[in-house]
């Protein structure tokens, strides 16, 4: 089953409850909190009630989005004991973590198996709790290359090590679409926008048309259950997520 939903961030200025409000406005069925601003890492009754108010809504949590960065990579972040329990006050089935701070070319041999290493240690901690942990795939973290993707694949071969796929911004369809084939086998949720041909050029998701009639379609011949998260919107604008929505919703049908 393909389920669109929306990732918390998106309105990082709204409350929770406004975002359960408008996700439930926009037809969709499923929110990915995050940890930034909407449930802080540690605050557990906190989190206990935005779960409670999201499946009281007819809503399902997508996942946790944490900024929790393997290798303890940023000194300023809440630990991962922290994360942990406010995932399972949420009732998250799994919980986003980034897969360093810098680029994978930056990293040296000794890091990268620190990187490793701690992944292990929360994937054990995660599945003690029921869910499992996601790494973002995203640029300035051991996700931005398909070559550094692939040697995670085999260097975190852990069955509680997941990924959140998103498109890299700039690259053809094709070349998005072999990055999503390396990863569906381990795939939890995929984030959806369109930006193109930079990072500051959002566009509505319809003008992605071809682009993720592509991705989805990959998803769907999978017979894997994967939750469609929209992230982040045209000018912010809650009335472009109710569009973005409508076109998600339609690409989500087409058979």
């Amino acid at each position: 089953m393909l389920v669109p939903g929306l990732v918390s961030i998106t309105f990082r200025s709204l409350a929770p409850s406004e975002i359960i409000r408008l996700a439930c406005a926009a037809g969709l069925q499923a929110i990915e909190w995050g940890g930034d601003v909407h449930v802080p890492p540690g605050k557990v009754e906190h989190a206990r009630e935005i779960g409670r108010r999201t499946r009281e809504a007819g809503l399902m949590v997508a996942a946790y989005g944490s900024y929790y960065r393997l290798g303890g990579s940023d000194a300023a972040a809440a630990p991962f004991e922290d994360v942990l329990a406010s995932a399972v006050g949420l009732g998250a089935p799994t919980i986003r973590v980034w897969a360093g701070s810098k680029g994978s070319s930056d990293y040296s041999p000794e890091e990268r198996r620190g990187i490793i290493d701690d992944g292990f240690r929360i994937a054990e901690m995660a599945a003690s709790a029921g869910m499992t942990v996601s790494l973002e795939y995203h640029a300035g973290t051991l996700t931005d290359t398909r070559a550094s993707v692939q040697s995670l694949l085999a260097e975190l071969a852990h069955p509680n090590i997941e990924f959140l796929w998103q498109p890299s911004n700039g690259e053809s369809v094709e070349d998005c679409s072999v990055r999503l084939l390396d990863v569906l086998r381990r795939l939890r949720n995929v984030h959806v926008f369109h930006w193109w041909p930079t990072h500051y050029d959002r566009r509505a998701l319809a003008d992605g048309d071809l682009a993720w009639r592509s991705y989805i379609e990959i998803v769907r011949q999978t017979d894997k259950p994967v939750d469609f998260l929209l992230e982040y919107v045209a000018g912010d604008a809650p009335e472009q997520l109710l569009a973005d929505a409508a076109t998600l919703r339609r690409f989500l049908a087409m058979h």
